[in-house]
C-alpha cells in the first residue's frame, strides 16, 4: 500500500501538469506540511484518490511523521517542495 501513495503522490504533477502551477498539488502538499492540518482533515481533502481504508491509514502515519517535525525542518521541507515542483514547469522560450 506504500506503493500506492508513492505513485499517487508521484503522478499528481503529470495529472496537473499545466504552465502556471498546479493549485490540487499546491494544495495537497501544503496540507501534508501544514501542522494545523489535522489527520482527519487531510484524508478528508485526499478523499477522492483514497481507493480503500488501509490506504487512509497509511495517510493517517504519514502525515504523522510531518506532525512529529519542528516548524524548521516543516519549512525547509516546504522550501525543497516548491523546488521540486517549479521543475516539472515548462521552460519558455523567448
Amino acid at each position: 500500500m506504500k506503493l500506492v501513495v508513492v505513485l499517487m503522490l508521484s503522478a499528481l504533477p503529470l495529472s496537473c501538469y499545466a504552465g502556471s502551477g498546479c493549485a490540487l498539488l499546491e494544495d495537497i502538499i501544503d496540507s501534508t506540511i501544514d501542522p494545523s492540518v489535522t489527520e482527519d482533515q487531510y484524508i478528508e481533502g485526499l478523499e477522492e484518490f483514497v481507493p480503500s481504508d488501509d490506504t487512509k491509514q497509511l495517510l493517517r502515519e504519514y502525515k504523522q511523521c510531518f506532525l512529529d517535525q519542528s516548524n524548521r525542518t516543516l519549512s525547509n521541507v516546504q522550501v525543497m517542495m516548491v523546488m521540486w515542483v517549479s521543475s516539472y514547469l515548462p521552460l519558455k522560450h523567448w
